[in-house]
This record gives C-alpha cells, structure tokens and sequence, in this order.
C-alpha cells in the first residue's frame, strides 16, 4: 500500500478516537497487506456502528445494524467493470470518512440544541426560586447536624413596625366669655344691600380686633358674594386679618389671590404691598423685594401717593438695594 494510503487510514482511525472510541489492538498478522488494512477497516466500520447506535438508539437497521456484521457489498450490475480489493476498500474508506464527519456534525447540533433548551426553559409555574443565602458559611471541621435538620436556618421574616400614632391636637378652648359678650355686642347693620350688610360687619369685627372672627365672616362673605363691589375690599381686608393674627402664610395667600384675580381691582395695589409684608415677616426678603419692585412698576401713583409712606417702610425692612 503506498504512504498516501497508510496516511488516510490513520486520520479516519485518529477521527473515531476523537468521538469517543477506543481501538482493540489487532495482532498482527503475517499475510498480506491488504488482508491487515480489510481486518482493520472492518474494526473501523464496527467502531462507527457502535457510536451511531449509542447517539441515535433504535435507528434505521438499514443504517444502523444491531450486530457487528459488516453489510454485504452491493452486487455488481451487469456490465459494470471489475473492481479490485484495493479500490473496494479505499470506497469503503471514504464511506467510513464520510459518515463519521456526518455523525460528529449531528452530535454538536444537538449540543447546542440542548443547550439551547436549557436555557431557554422557564421556571415551572407557581414555584418561587429562594433567594441566596448569604449568611456564614458553616465550619467544615464543625460537628454534623442532625439528620431531617436544614442545613441552614431561613432569616426571620421582619415584620415593618407600624406607624407611630400622632396624638389628635388638643381641642380649641373655648372663648372666653367675656369675648363671646364683645362679640356679640357689634351689631350687624340691616340694610337693603346684604353683602354690603356682611362686609361691613366683617370689617367691624376686624376694627375691633377679632381677628379670627373678622376672618369667618369675611369668609361667609366672599363665598357668598364672589361678584358683590366689595369683593376687593373683603379679600384684602382678610389678608390683613391673618396678617394682623400673626398668621403672614396664610395671609400672603390672600393678598396674592387677590392681586392676581383682578389687578385694576380697588384694593389690588393693597394687596401687593401687604403682599411684600408678609414676606418681611416670613423672613423672604428676596421675595419681599421682587413684590415691592412690582408694585413700584404697576402702580407708580399709589407708589408716589395714597400708599408711599408704606411703601418706604416696608422697603425700608427689606432691605431691598
């Protein structure tokens, strides 16, 4: 047999080794070479049989014989010419060469398919994968536990400790009865105009330093009277009876609804400086500022008459440049 041939007979041998297989040594035998490499070749043969039926269990037996027979050779068709031993088995050599590229091609596609699929499938439904434990590695030299023990105690459930409870603040005192009598004591006008009648008692009440009760009743007023003439007047005057309570928050909200609700109103340019007021007390002065800047620009002849003196006051604490 030439080199080329000895060659190609190891890498086919080389090849099953690879997949898996492992060659019985054949004694040597003093014939022929050709009768050594068909002893070998039909080892070969055998050897690929035995893997195709382990990756491919209850195969085709055309393909796959259950025994280490070797397939008879095709019958020769009429005509065809004769072929010798050495072309016989160099076929059957590239054969075996074939279908062993073939086998090693199948087993990795369905590795990776395996793989594929693993990773692929989700969890069963209705289980719940544990987190981690994370807690300290048991001791490897440490007595072993019980049997039917855990290996490791689950944490406790920590359960979120409950809000605390806010104590309800204290009920209002009562006024004073003394107070209950001076209120009562302003008399609310009667006229035919009833929202002038409302307002001029809410000013009244505030005249008389009931600040919180002014401020109900200027209440009562603007939501009953939202389009009476002294609407302007009320919600400014409510402003001031915060501010005067010394409630400026609350104050400020007023002045600024006012102001912005309607600018041309009567008492809007009030509004605006009491507005920067409030700020001052509240300690905003850069707020404070920008109120009184407006102010100066929107209504240049309250800010040069009727409300100059104020208006230099307020700026004055402030501190405005």
């Amino acid at each position: 047999m030439t080199q080329m041939r000895r060659g190609k007979l190891r890498a086919v041998a080389l090849a099953v080794l690879a997949c898996g297989t492992s060659l019985v040594a054949v004694p040597v035998v003093h014939a022929q070479e050709g009768t050594v490499d068909e002893i070998r070749l039909r080892k070969l043969e055998a050897e690929v049989r035995a893997l195709q039926r382990q990756v491919f269990p209850g195969g085709d037996p055309k393909f796959f014989p259950s025994d280490g027979s070797v397939p008879a050779a095709p019958t020769p068709q009429p005509g065809s010419p004769a072929t010798t031993p050495v072309t016989d088995l160099l076929t059957r050599m590239d054969a075996l060469e074939g279908q062993n590229a073939r086998l090693t091609a199948q087993v990795e596609e369905l590795s990776n398919r395996l793989r594929k699929m693993e990773s692929a499938a989700p969890s069963a439904p209705g289980t719940v994968t544990p987190p981690p434990y994370t807690g300290p590695q048991p001791d490897v030299g440490a007595t072993p536990l019980p049997a039917g023990q855990p290996a490791y105690a689950p944490p406790p459930v920590v359960k979120p400790k409950p809000a605390p409870v806010v104590a309800a603040p204290p009920p209002a005192k009562p006024p004073a009865a003394s107070r209950v009598a001076a209120v009562k004591a302003i008399v609310k006008p009667q006229t035919d105009d009833p929202g002038e009648d409302e307002y001029t008692y809410g000013f009244k009440l505030w005249e008389a330093k009931f600040y919180p009760e002014a401020a109900q009743q200027l209440k009562l007023y603007i939501d009953k009277y939202p389009r009476h003439k002294r609407i302007s007047y009320a919600k400014n005057l409510l402003g001031r009876a915060y501010l005067d309570d010394n409630q400026p928050r609350e104050a400020a909200n007023w002045f600024l609804q006012n102001y912005q609700g309607n600018k041309r109103g009567e008492r809007a340019a009030d509004s605006l400086l009491y507005l920067a007021q409030a700020m001052v007390d509240l300690k905003d002065s850069s707020r404070a500022c920008i109120a009184l800047g407006e102010f100066s620009d929107t209504y240049k002849t309250e800010a040069a008459g009727r409300l100059r003196s104020q208006y230099d006051d307020i700026r004055k604490r402030a501190a405005c440049n």
